[in-house]
């Protein structure tokens, strides 16, 4: 069977990054924090998302440390129980029992009461796969994100930023029409902006 663009890519790109060492992850999650903490959307920011790190992706723990510190409220993705491919964003502490969902990956246990409504989010950073220098994000495929940005840009919240490492940049990607590109995707090393805030 033949792959897609799409899928030769999401194939390779999984491949490089899986192939990081540990110390090569530890390290690159000490350089996220220096990279976002003087981010100015950070510092005036109440609510803000992240994600745990599956599959090799860009390791934001130390991140959500900092931010704990910084007295930030933290969320994370939950699937949500009845609405098929969206998402929940449940508030996570140090304290917060999780579950793990069907991709294997854990998540806070599912409490209503500690749900925040994705417009009174500030920032959402979110995991990917791959991504170009124009701001286009490519996921593993279940379209979450696609449809929880879906009117960031007319709402101008919440804020999005992608978080990837350095090897997941590809010269372009082959954009679908439900694909919502980032205002911003931050690397280790970099910060790239997208031209469609330009």
């Amino acid at each position: 069977m033949t792959l897609s663009p799409r899928q030769q890519i999401r194939q390779q790109v999984r491949l490089l990054r899986n192939q990081l060492t540990s110390s090569q992850q530890q390290q690159s999650a000490q350089q996220l924090v220096e990279q976002v903490a003087h981010h100015p959307r950070v510092a005036t920011a109440k609510n803000i998302a992240l994600y745990l790190a599956n599959d090799g992706e860009l390791n934001p723990i130390e991140l959500i440390k900092h931010l704990w510190q910084q007295g930030k409220n933290v969320y994370l993705p939950v699937l949500h129980p009845f609405n098929k491919g969206h998402l929940l964003f449940l508030r996570y502490q140090p304290d917060t029992k999780m579950v793990l969902n069907k991709y294997g990956i854990s998540e806070p246990k599912l409490n209503v009461t500690l749900v925040c409504p994705v417009n009174q989010l500030d920032i959402i950073f979110t995991p990917l796969v791959a991504f170009d220098s124009q701001g286009n994000r490519m996921g593993m495929g279940g379209g979450y994100y696609d449809r929880t940005l879906a009117n960031w840009q007319t709402n101008k919240t919440p804020y999005p930023i992608g978080l990837a490492h350095d090897c997941q940049l590809v010269e372009q990607l082959p954009v679908q029409a439900w694909d919502i590109p980032l205002a911003q995707i931050i690397t280790p090393n970099k910060t790239f902006n997208a031209q469609i805030l330009s």
